[in-house]
């Protein structure tokens, strides 16, 4: 039920914002709506569907927790 109202609330969205990016003729800008909302729509998704989704800050943590270890025994 909740990925049925996503849907209908993108469906709202592009039909209200796309039809004036056609007439402008702005086609990278029409590109990058379509990207940013496909993105968008996919995490809602995901977390209407109780997908975990992987935070960033985990990420970060991984790549630069080594470094601050050596760091820091370099330094003690």
């Amino acid at each position: 039920m909740a990925v049925a109202g996503i849907l209908v609330i993108v469906a709202v969205i592009i039909a209200i914002n796309v039809p004036p990016l056609l007439r402008k003729k702005l086609k990278k800008e029409l590109w990058i709506f379509f990207i940013f909302l496909l993105f968008g729509t996919i995490l809602s998704i995901a977390q209407a569907m109780n997908i975990k989704i992987p935070n960033p800050l985990e990420w970060i943590t991984a790549i630069f927790k080594p470094l601050s270890d050596m760091v820091e025994k370099l330094l003690t």
